[in-house]
C-alpha cells in the first residue's frame, strides 16, 4: 500500500492542481511499481509561510523582502 505525502506552502494552490497532482502520482506508482490504484493513498499538506523556511529564514519574510527561493 504505498503512501505519497507532498508538502507545499499555502500560496493558492488550486482545488483543479491537487486533482491533478493525486491523479499523476497515483498513475505513476501504478505503472512504474505495479501497485494497486485503490490501494495507494496522496496526501498534500499545506504549510503557511511562517511554517516554511529557507536559507534560515522564513518564506513569509523572504517574500516580504521580495526574495523567492530561487533568488536566494
Amino acid at each position: 500500500m504505498p503512501y505519497v505525502k507532498i508538502e507545499v506552502t499555502r500560496e493558492g494552490v488550486t482545488r483543479e492542481q491537487k486533482q491533478i497532482l493525486i491523479k499523476g502520482v497515483t498513475d505513476l506508482i501504478s505503472d512504474t511499481l505495479n501497485k494497486d490504484p485503490q490501494l495507494t493513498f496522496v496526501v498534500i499538506r499545506e504549510y503557511d509561510l511562517d511554517d516554511w523556511g529557507v536559507a534560515g529564514e522564513q518564506v513569509s519574510v523572504l517574500r516580504e523582502k521580495g526574495i523567492t527561493a530561487e533568488k536566494k
